[in-house]
């Protein structure tokens, strides 16, 4: 394995347990809720403060990458994951599983961007949309493992310990990082990939690179696609899909977290496919994004009441193309990298993810609240609490789509 595809593999594997993290509240929820004395807005609370932590991170963290290095950022971070699981699984109340929530979005949140701005140096412009969707796939075996294994494991040992040992994992895997990520090829590893085209000799102040972004329109389109991709996909993976299948459908537990499994392999087939598409589209990344986001928007409007009453091998059929279809989402990183020179690609890609998670963040705080609204039975909130709920993030979505399809057919999708 050449010196590339083993940094590759270990930032993935920090990935995929990041990932585990950011997930797992859909499934762990029912237990926190019991345990911790939780209401639908405290749980709301609890899943959105990794969110929020994780999206405010990313403003510092783009220029410290680009100026400091992407290895030293990332195993740091990767310490503060490890401190921030420890504290989740040890939480005796609602506060404290609050911090260890927070400290598991401040360390997670380098880690995809950090192995991005890795990529760059270790791989040509032309293998990067690719590369970035072979990281993305893998790193989804976390989302996997947050749905069905996760309710397996817990229903065998119980929450805690095995947060703990997702504790160990993490530990690990931050170690192996440290050991084998390099930020640049050197003489006696790969050979060194040539400047993109665009790239500047001279460092550019990071207020000028800001300056180029806020003021660019193509990046408010890619930040708030962004914003309402991720929603959507994360309401339904992260949070609310979990309670939405158990008490508006009547699944337990276990069938939830099995059906949420098939929306975390939909996005990793989707990943893995995210190449061809574009090859199918003609190299466009504009017209891949638009036709992806457009499916997922179709399929997300089924949790509005339809639903409710499908049999499992179409709810089956419906969450897996949420999963599909949200992969093509993406496509903000490699659209983001081509708006600055290249030794400014953090930043922009911080830039956009910090709107990602926010938008994760805020849906599933409102809707949280939303839920709240409505009064709750024994067998625990209406259904249609939920269909209002996810209507929020679905209008939103469909907003931008119109704008952004407005702006790119006017310009022929050249950004």
């Amino acid at each position: 394995m050449t010196k590339r595809w083993q940094i590759f593999t270990v930032l993935a594997l920090m990935f995929t347990v990041g990932l585990f993290y950011r997930v797992s509240m859909a499934v762990v929820s029912r237990d926190l809720a019991a345990e911790l004395g939780l209401n639908a807005a405290r749980l709301g609370v609890m899943s959105a403060i990794y969110f929020y932590v994780f999206a405010f991170a990313q403003i510092p963290l783009g220029p410290l990458i680009d100026r400091y290095g992407a290895r030293k950022a990332v195993s740091f971070l990767g310490v503060v994951t490890t401190c921030g699981s420890l504290t989740f699984a040890l939480a005796p109340n609602y506060l404290t599983a609050l911090v260890g929530r927070g400290l598991l979005g401040l360390g997670t949140a380098g880690v995809l961007m950090g192995s991005l701005k890795i990529f760059t140096n270790w791989f040509s412009q032309q293998e990067f949309p690719r590369v970035s969707g072979f990281v993305i796939a893998v790193g989804n075996l976390g989302s996997i493992s947050a749905t069905a294994p996760l309710a397996f494991a817990i229903t065998l040992f119980t929450w805690r310990p095995t947060f703990l040992a997702m504790t160990v994992v993490q530990a690990a895997v931050t170690i192996s990082v440290f050991l084998i990520a390099r930020d640049a090829p050197t003489a006696s590893s790969d050979p060194p990939l040539p400047v993109a085209e665009g790239a500047s000799p001279e460092e550019t102040g990071v207020l000028k690179i800001w300056k180029t972004l806020l003021s660019s329109p193509d990046f408010w389109l890619i930040a708030l696609i962004a914003f309402f991709w991720y929603a959507n996909y994360m309401v339904l993976l992260a949070l609310w899909g979990g309670p939405y299948l158990m008490e508006a459908v009547g699944l337990d537990r276990s069938q939830a977290g099995s059906i949420l499994l098939y929306t975390s392999a939909g996005y990793i087939i989707g990943s893995l496919l995210l190449g061809k598409a574009i090859d199918l589209l003609g190299g466009s990344l504009e017209k891949t994004i638009l036709s992806g986001q457009t499916i997922l928007l179709v399929v997300m409007t089924t949790m509005l009441g339809p639903a409710d009453h499908l049999s499992r091998p179409l709810l089956v059929a419906i969450f897996f193309a949420v999963g599909l279809a949200s992969a093509s989402g993406v496509i903000i990183y490699p659209l983001a990298r081509k708006l600055v020179p290249l030794h400014s690609a953090a930043t922009a890609m911080t830039g956009v993810n910090f709107f990602l998670l926010m938008g994760a963040a805020i849906m599933q705080h409102i809707m949280g609240y939303y839920i709240y609204s409505f009064p709750r039975t024994p067998a625990g909130y209406p259904a249609a609490a939920y269909h209002g709920a996810f209507l929020i993030p679905i209008c939103g979505l469909a907003g931008i789509l119109i704008l952004f399809s407005i702006r790119k057919t006017a310009r022929g999708f050249d950004l």
